[in-house]
């Protein structure tokens, strides 16, 4: 059995509030079997994970880690909702601050990710990504992590080591997209053969994104407000 299984099986039992006593009885197990199996002491069988896939209603691939999706599907681009498309449901219900927020940094990552297509360079594409993943995972583990009730399972990095792990790889992907911008052949970083596609005015910009323009210009202006400690 993998390692993930004991984590996501502790996981599904006390997000659903049950004690554990509860589980083994339904699962048809004892205490001290179930116990074992979320401490990852011993390997259950195929029946079981079946058994437990079925008795939290998810999939046998959500169960074993080769799936973040309960049902076990795999993520594909036509997968993805198209933020732009889903309306109210794309609304923040509250003060007005969070929605100014999201839209300027939706409206300018159009921008960035235009300018990372256009590269046509695997490094870039997959540098520039991991980044901004790992700086959305961080924020939203602090966040996640505030309240105590909220389950410390749903992450495989232990909390001790998350952040400097995170900040440690983010490091790493300037690093390499440094090097490929500077046409630096180290490891699996690929050279960046043209600068040309990067090449933009701030005329060019609102030219090229007008819609998206006035975010990006808005979101640099504040970026460097907080850099320099301007409080504007």
């Amino acid at each position: 059995m993998n390692a993930d299984f004991p984590r996501i099986l502790t996981l599904l039992r006390k997000e659903r509030g049950i004690s554990q006593k509860m589980a083994a009885g339904d699962l048809g197990i004892s205490q001290a079997l179930l116990s074992h199996y979320e401490k990852g002491i011993r390997e259950c069988g195929l029946d079981f994970v079946i058994r437990c896939a079925d008795y939290y209603h998810v999939s046998c691939d959500y169960l074993l880690g080769r799936s973040p999706d309960r049902n076990g599907a795999k993520l594909s681009v036509e997968d993805i909702p198209d933020p732009d498309a889903m309306g109210k449901e794309n609304q923040i219900k509250g003060s007005i601050l969070p929605t100014l927020n999201k839209k300027l940094l939706a409206n300018s990552l159009n921008i960035l990710f235009d300018m990372v297509s256009l590269t046509k360079n695997k490094t870039v594409v997959s540098e520039v990504s991991t980044y901004l993943m790992l700086a959305v995972y961080k924020m939203f583990r602090c966040l996640y992590s505030a309240n105590p009730r909220n389950q410390a399972g749903l992450f495989t990095v232990p909390k001790s080591m998350a952040r400097d792990v995170a900040d440690a790889a983010m490091k790493t992907c300037e690093a390499k997209l440094q090097a490929c911008v500077e046409n630096d052949a180290v490891g699996d970083v690929m050279p960046l053969e043209s600068v040309e596609p990067l090449s933009l005015t701030t005329e060019e910009i609102s030219r090229r994104y007008p819609m998206f323009a006035s975010s990006l210009l808005n979101l640099i202006q504040n970026s460097e407000h907080r850099i320099q400690g301007d409080k504007k």
